[in-house]
């Protein structure tokens, strides 16, 4: 069984950063593909970025494009992610989910369905 465990989260001004971490253990996969998603009071989970399990493709939702950027360094914490995310907005306030996919092709997906395992969600709150 494949966990997933985000932290990083909490309350921050308008303008401020935060940064997510994230890590996936156990399954049949050595490797991940990992993403985040964000889901705010009375809207569906929207995807913010992710990255391939050698961290060489990553995508990006428009929004968060110039402000976040999504990392992982393999030789240091194998499925272990961050998101650094600069510039926050009231907008961005939401809970922030992280999954993950064991992946055999080297890229970033994007779509919820693509990612079978994740994690209980860390909040991200951002005071005007």
């Amino acid at each position: 069984q494949v966990q997933v465990i985000e932290s990083g989260g909490g309350l921050v001004q308008a303008g401020g950063s935060l940064r997510l971490s994230c890590t996936a253990s156990g399954g049949t996969f050595s490797i991940y593909a990992m993403g985040w998603f964000r889901q705010a009071p009375g809207k569906e989970r929207e995807f913010v970025a992710s990255i391939s399990w050698s961290g060489s493709n990553t995508a990006y939702t428009d929004s968060a494009k110039g402000r976040f950027t999504i990392s992982r360094d393999n030789a240091k914490a194998k499925n272990t992610v961050y998101l650094q995310m600069n510039g926050l907005s009231v907008e961005d306030a939401a809970i922030y989910y992280c999954a993950a996919r064991g992946e055999d092709n080297d890229y970033a997906p994007s779509e919820r369905y693509e990612f079978p395992y994740w994690g209980q969600g860390t909040q991200v709150t951002v005071s005007s």
